[in-house]
């Protein structure tokens, strides 16, 4: 995979938290998941299978337990994708 791909992984998923979110927090690689998006766990599972239909990944949940801003959780899905 190149850096186009995990810029096009970073901007998908800045996208899709803008829209899943009602704040209007500006979404940067730093964003917090939780406490600046008040993303739940049912909006984590949405944006989850999401991100698994867009990218054709499988991600498994207990690889989400130490994610906490988007830049983790797009190199989480980078990482995925890359080895796949």
């Amino acid at each position: 995979m190149t850096e186009s791909n995990y810029d096009e992984i970073m901007q998908v998923l800045c996208d899709r938290l803008s829209s899943l979110t009602n704040s209007n927090v500006q979404i940067t690689p730093e964003t917090n998941l939780i406490s600046q998006l008040s993303i739940d766990s049912i909006k984590l599972l949405n944006l989850i299978m999401e991100i698994e239909d867009t990218f054709d990944v499988s991600i498994p949940i207990n690889a989400l337990t130490d994610v906490q801003t988007v830049r983790e959780l797009v190199d989480l899905v980078y990482k995925i994708k890359s080895a796949s």
